[in-house]
């Protein structure tokens, strides 16, 4: 066992020049420092994955439900397009507030629950991560690329997308000529598939789409 006492009976470290102790108790504040630094960013990374993994275990778990729950979203969103909204009175007004209260509600119900609607205004640039195109018209006001007309509403949850939005998109050359040309064919792609391409079959209905959920 070492002795830290000097032979005069003082301690070793008295005969340490104070400079050199200030500077080497610096080093160690420094140390120290730097250590806090570390374990309070460790810190914060475990809380954050913790949160992105709780996030992601109640997206999976509610993801599902959210989709069944989208065509309900539709057909009341249907219904109230076709609900007559001039001159009603009694048991028709009654039902047409009910069904907006109805939907009110629903879309409540889905944004407390981290489901969002994916909705582009018309003139937004199609985005393959969020929309699906179901067919391309030209048009006047909207550039080549641009959402013209959003078919059915798409949905994201807690920033992933559960439906993409189906989207009539701008043809090549819209927005830069005078007039419109003539309409160009309709081409549709599978509903169930969330891309931005188009396939190679014209649709033979006229343009119709399945918006089923």
């Amino acid at each position: 066992m070492t002795d830290d006492t000097a032979p005069n009976g003082h301690d070793a470290d008295d005969d340490i020049p104070p400079d050199d102790a200030l500077t080497r108790a610096e080093g160690e504040v420094t140390a120290l420092k730097d250590q806090l630094l570390r374990i309070a960013a460790e810190a914060e990374n475990t809380k954050r994955r913790a949160e992105r993994e709780a996030n992601d275990a109640r997206a999976f778990a509610i993801q599902k439900f959210a989709r069944d729950l989208l065509g309900v979203a539709d057909n009341l969103q249907r219904a109230l397009q076709h609900a007559p909204k001039d001159s009603v009175d009694g048991p028709l007004k009654n039902l047409v507030v009910g069904l907006e209260m109805t939907e009110k509600e629903l879309q409540g119900a889905f944004e407390r629950n981290g489901l969002r609607r994916v909705e582009p205004a018309r003139g937004d640039k199609f985005d393959p991560h969020l929309h699906q195109a179901m067919m391309e018209q030209p048009a006047d006001d909207v550039p080549a690329g641009g959402v013209i007309q959003v078919m059915q509403t798409g949905y994201e949850l807690m920033g992933r997308i559960v439906r993409p939005a189906m989207v009539v998109v701008a043809a090549k050359g819209s927005g830069s000529r005078a007039g419109a040309a003539p309409p160009a064919a309709d081409v549709a792609t599978d509903p169930g598939q969330p891309s931005g391409g188009y396939s190679s079959a014209a649709d033979e209905a006229g343009g119709a789409v399945d918006t089923k959920a």
